[in-house]
């Protein structure tokens, strides 16, 4: 299932060369992701560094052309194709497999087709969990330290309310209400990220 899109306005931000802040803002959160992408399809970590900003050269020059329609696809999407392109381009033009740590990564990329549900797929994936660690380093020092290890190990570690409950000295119901909190400013800082607001 396909998470929110990336908010308009900061698309519509990023075609002004000028507006630095929504470049940090986008490239905080995708920048790593890339990244990832390339790790994943075996790049080594200089050339998925490489990669990464060649990307990002690329959203640079043709966000322009973006088109947010809907019928036209996501930016996800979008940027996926642009990120999976690059990487073949980058293994066409290299001499043998050098810096992929697979002498087969250039033909197994290439033989795959241009909608690669499964990676498009790991890509979503990666990206929710690249909001999600955004979010966390954004909202963190908001809380403390009791509130979060409730959040962290019941919400993100898979503990039993009832365990974190006696680990921590508190009752079941302060458990659920510390990570409640912490969940409601998390989707609110997604949120922000991902929802239209004014320019």
């Amino acid at each position: 299932m396909q998470g929110p899109e990336t908010r308009p306005s900061l698309l519509v931000r990023l075609r002004d060369a000028s507006q630095n802040e929504a470049w940090e803002e986008f490239t905080e959160i995708y920048e790593p992701l890339v990244y990832r992408l390339a790790r994943q399809n075996g790049f080594q970590h200089a050339d998925a560094q490489d990669l990464t900003q060649e990307v990002f050269a690329v959203v640079g020059k043709a966000i322009d052309r973006f088109d947010p329609s809907p019928e036209k696809g996501s930016f996800r999407g979008w940027l996926f194709r642009i990120a999976r392109n690059l990487m073949i381009n980058f293994l066409t033009r290299q001499k043998g497999p050098r810096g992929t740590g697979d002498t087969g990564i250039q033909q197994l990329l290439n033989e795959q087709p241009a909608a690669d549900d499964e990676a498009a797929t790991l890509f979503e994936m990666e990206y929710q969990r690249e909001i999600f660690r955004w979010a966390a380093q954004r909202v963190r020092q908001e809380f403390q330290e009791e509130t979060w290890r409730a959040f962290w190990m019941t919400g993100v570690k898979g503990e039993s309310i009832g365990d974190v409950a006696r680990i921590l000295g508190k009752t079941p119901g302060a458990i659920r209400i510390a990570r409640c909190r912490v969940l409601a400013r998390l989707k609110e800082e997604v949120t922000r990220f991902e929802e239209p607001k004014p320019v």
